[in-house]
């Protein structure tokens, strides 16, 4: 028995739904995806509009270009970042992790989690959200060391970001940016973390990032975001495509659900450097003062 056409037409729509999302929490233009798949943009184009029949493939191809995996694509796959985050754990976990798993899931008992150590203030939002501003600004102010994801994974691999995508894919530049992170969460010191756009859209390093820093969404309108880019003179294919504006809203509608998961939103939307960093100080004014008398840390007089 086959799918009537109405249902084929919906699972096609559907898919080109989720491409077209994955692109964005990539950051990806439609141009880049083409190049970096061998794929015309038309035809990314028609698959996105739930127009294109695409083979499995050419499918395998675009999730490949995106460094995703195929499933991640199929409009019958739970798209939710837990059941991604579960799924990435599975394939790292040994047969113990999975038996002791298995047993929890079928109602066994376990101990209380653990909580991961408190490690400091994490940054995250599109590139032009503010994050390395008023991150070094923020960390002069505590006292703490400010770090820069991105810069790490090229210290640590000798290579700029641009070149290890290049070199090794999407895929191969998260491997290197969860890397750098236990690297620096193996330093156990206090730090502000200012974190890629896109780190969204790797759920294990997302979900380390949640649990081990107090988390906040640096947020404002596209067109800030846009112009803040341009005025730092980044003039990546995203920044000069003349459909910018409209890749940039879809990253941001893409991005939205997952950057809200952050412990709390600090909205730049207008302000000056000035006022905004004192907006983020009042929002991490109430943490720190928590986890000084949790953990026994130096208090913070802000």
């Amino acid at each position: 028995m086959t799918d009537s056409p109405d249902a084929e037409s919906r699972f096609l729509e559907q898919l080109g739904q989720r491409v077209r999302t994955m692109r964005a929490l990539r950051g990806m233009s439609r141009k880049v995806l083409a190049k970096v798949s061998g794929i015309s943009e038309r035809y990314i184009a028609q698959l996105e509009s739930g127009k294109g029949n695409v083979s499995i493939v050419l499918l395998r191809r675009v999730s490949d270009a995106m460094g995703a995996h195929l499933e991640d694509l199929l409009p019958s796959v739970d798209p939710t970042p837990d059941w991604q985050m579960f799924r990435d754990l599975l394939r790292k976990a040994t047969p113990a992790q999975i038996a002791q798993a298995k047993d929890l899931l079928a109602g066994g008992s376990a101990s209380a989690p653990r909580r991961a150590p408190f490690c400091g203030i994490a940054l995250i939002g599109l590139r032009g959200a503010g994050k390395s501003t008023l991150g070094r600004m923020l960390a002069k102010k505590v006292g703490w060391s400010f770090v820069e994801l991105n810069k790490e994974v090229e210290q640590q691999n000798g290579l700029s970001v641009a070149e290890i995508i290049a070199l090794y894919g999407q895929e191969g530049f998260r491997r290197m940016e969860q890397a750098a992170l236990q690297q620096l969460l193996a330093r156990n010191e206090l730090m502000v973390l200012a974190t890629g756009g896109g780190i969204v859209s790797e759920p294990l390093t997302f979900d380390q990032i949640l649990t081990s820093f107090y988390t906040i969404w640096l947020k404002a309108e596209p067109e800030e975001h846009m112009a803040r880019v341009r005025r730092q003179g980044d003039l990546r294919p995203m920044a000069d495509d003349r459909s910018a504006m409209a890749e940039l809203r879809n990253i941001l509608l893409s991005r939205e659900p997952l950057y809200s998961r952050a412990t709390a939103v600090v909205d730049t939307a207008g302000l000056s450097v000035d006022a905004a960093a004192a907006r983020l100080i009042d929002a991490v004014r109430p943490v720190l003062q928590n986890e000084a008398r949790s953990f026994g840390l130096r208090s913070v007089a802000l």
